[in-house]
């Protein structure tokens, strides 16, 4: 893959497919802008080369056809204060190779949702040849979407030269750091993996079983694991269906040498709610009508240990449901051990979605090593999958 140090974009106008995917708000205000600063790097740098700029994006998930609440529209004056000056926007991606065409060097053109045309979901070769008119090189950074095998992720790349194909600093990062924990790791070796299905994780957790030291399973998907080797679960979270699949990977986890740790207590709840009346019992021995919300004070103490113990640290999935704070101590201990672990010289990444989602709102961000921006893309790249948006590039 071409690096962005590797090329000068002097006097060339780069496609740049960018993950501007951004929660917003009812008044369409953004709430969280990771995902813009994490791109600006990259687009600084084509910037300063002395080139133009014209950027791809997805919002969120429209259904056939342009949606006021998915519109890019939303985020062009949040671009203009990151890079410090005018981005221009046109609202019709089919549509945009004139005001493309007309860009001068060190200008930037935001182009409308790509998502609005139901060709980039299908991957469609003459739309992706369409956006490809749009500039004379083409750039990807937007890792959060290189596992979808999308017009503007991938089938684009097709219409650029060999050597006018180029990964962004954020791809590459993401890239780097993955490799990091996948095969450099120094030991010993944690993953932290949460969530609500163990569907969600099965083949990232048989890829780790081959590479860490210590597994530790939260979240809802914990409740599958007790319940199949005999527990009371009351009303948590069970996938019936994954329960021969959880003694499975016990047993697996004792064949490779693998401490595969589970929850031991739980903070349950009479009702999924903040407001509830809670508790904490065994993880083996909730009652009927109470469910598994978080983890309970013992678990937090066995995994915060087991953590800061660690010199590298993959962390992918809450351990509760953080959202609440009633239910939120498990996902902040961990991420308060995770901090002290990386302040002792640990390497942590952090994956994406979720963990990513607790990691800023608890207010742990700068002190981790990497946070991923994409939870699928970064999932699928542990799990030995090719990610076409890379592959496009080489």
């Amino acid at each position: 893959m071409k690096t962005l140090d590797q090329y000068n974009f002097a006097g060339k106008r780069a496609v740049v497919r960018v993950d501007f995917n951004v929660p917003l708000d009812k008044s369409f205000a953004i709430t969280d802008d990771t995902r813009i600063r994490a791109a600006t790097p990259t687009i600084k740098k084509i910037l300063q080369d002395g080139g133009s700029v014209v950027l791809l994006s997805h919002l969120g998930r429209p259904k056939g056809g342009p949606e006021e609440k998915y519109s890019l529209k939303h985020i062009v004056a949040r671009l203009g204060q990151e890079y410090g000056q005018e981005v221009q926007f046109a609202d019709d991606a089919l549509q945009a190779e004139e005001k493309a065409q007309a860009l001068q060097p060190g200008q930037i053109l935001l182009v409308e949702n790509v998502r609005f045309y139901g060709e980039e979901e299908k991957g469609n070769a003459e739309f992706a040849a369409k956006l490809a008119k749009l500039g004379q090189v083409y750039v990807n950074d937007a890792f959060g979407a290189a596992h979808r095998k999308h017009a503007s992720t991938a089938v684009i790349a097709e219409s650029f030269a060999p050597e006018d194909r180029v990964g962004g600093y954020l791809l590459q990062g993401e890239l780097d750091n993955a490799k990091k924990v996948l095969e450099q790791a120094e030991r010993p070796f944690t993953a932290i993996m949460g969530g609500a299905k163990i569907s969600d994780k099965i083949l990232i957790i048989e890829k780790l079983l081959d590479k860490v030291d210590n597994l530790l399973i939260g979240g809802g998907m914990a409740y599958t694991f007790a319940k199949a080797q005999g527990g009371q679960i009351g009303n948590s979270l069970l996938e019936a269906d994954k329960m021969d699949l959880a003694l499975e990977l016990i047993e697996k986890a004792k064949a490779k040498g693998v401490n595969l740790v589970l929850p031991t207590d739980s903070v349950i709840a009479d009702k999924f709610a903040n407001d509830a009346e809670t508790k904490v019992a065994p993880n083996n021995q909730i009652p009927d009508g109470w469910l598994g919300l978080d983890l309970g004070p013992e678990s937090i103490k066995a995994f915060s240990d087991i953590v800061r113990q660690s010199k590298t640290i993959l962390w992918n999935g809450p351990m509760g449901v953080f959202e609440m704070s009633s239910f939120a101590k498990g996902t902040e201990s961990v991420a308060q051990a995770i901090a002290d672990a990386t302040q002792g010289g640990a390497f942590s990444l952090i994956g994406g979605g979720d963990s990513a989602a607790a990691v800023n709102q608890l207010g742990f961000s700068e002190q981790v090593s990497y946070i991923s921006t994409g939870g699928g893309a970064l999932l699928e790249y542990m799990e030995g999958k090719e990610l076409p948006g890379v592959t496009a590039l080489g």
